[in-house]
C-alpha cells in the first residue's frame, strides 16, 4: 500500500476552473503529505497563473508550477482534473492534456474529475461501461458516452472517482487518499 507521502499528484486545469474543486484538493493532498504539482496549457491567459471561477465571477489566480505540455506523466501518481463549465470544455481542445489525460487512465493510475471534468473522462474515451457522477446538468452527457451515472458525493470505478459540486469535496478528497493508497488499478480500456 503506498504510502500517500510518497505520492506525486498532477492538477490539470486552465482558466475558468471552479475554484474551489482546485484549491480544496490542492490543499487536502498537500496537508495530507502528497507533493501536488499544478500543470496548464500554455494557451492560458497568463504566464505564470491560471485564473479561477468562483460560483458566479471570476475568483482567485492559481501559480502554475508546469506546462502540460512539459508533463511526463510517469512522474506522478495520480491525476486531479478540477471541473467549473468553462475549464473541462477549454481543456478538451487542448491535444496535450487529452494525451495526458488518457495516459493517466490507461496505466491504471488514480484519475478524479469533479463537477463538470467528467467531459474530459467522455472526450478520453473512458466513461462507456463505468460508474460515474457528475454536475447534474451533464447526466445526459456521461449516459450518452456509455456511462453509469449515480446521484452521489463520490462514485468510483477501477480507480476513476467522480464527483458531483464543491459539495462533495471532503468526500472527492478522502476517496482520492484512499486510492493512491490502494496501489494500482490495472491497465483500463478506453472507448475508440
Amino acid at each position: 500500500m503506498p504510502d500517500i507521502r510518497q505520492a506525486e499528484i498532477l492538477i490539470l486545469a486552465t482558466d475558468g476552473f471552479e475554484e474551489s474543486e482546485l484549491t480544496v484538493p490542492q490543499s487536502k493532498l498537500s496537508q495530507a503529505g502528497a507533493p501536488v504539482t499544478v500543470a496548464a496549457p500554455q494557451s492560458r491567459q497568463s504566464k505564470g497563473t491560471i485564473r479561477g471561477w468562483d460560483k458566479t465571477d471570476w475568483g482567485k489566480d492559481v501559480a502554475v508550477d508546469t506546462d502540460v505540455e512539459q508533463v511526463d506523466p510517469s512522474a506522478y501518481d495520480a491525476l486531479v482534473l478540477p471541473g467549473g463549465q468553462i475549464n473541462p470544455d477549454k481543456l478538451r481542445l487542448e491535444p496535450k492534456a487529452l494525451e495526458v489525460i488518457k495516459t493517466f487512465l490507461t496505466s491504471g493510475k488514480v484519475v478524479a474529475a469533479v463537477c463538470h471534468a467528467p467531459w474530459l473522462l467522455i472526450e478520453a474515451g473512458a466513461a462507456k461501461d463505468r460508474d460515474l457522477t457528475s454536475f447534474s446538468s451533464i447526466r445526459t452527457d456521461v449516459i450518452n458516452a456509455g456511462g453509469r451515472w449515480h446521484d452521489k458525493e463520490v462514485v468510483t470505478d477501477q480507480g476513476i472517482i467522480t464527483s458531483r459540486n464543491p459539495g462533495d469535496l471532503d468526500a472527492f478528497c478522502a476517496k482520492i487518499i484512499e486510492e493512491i493508497q490502494e496501489g494500482g488499478h490495472g491497465t483500463r480500456q478506453l472507448a475508440a
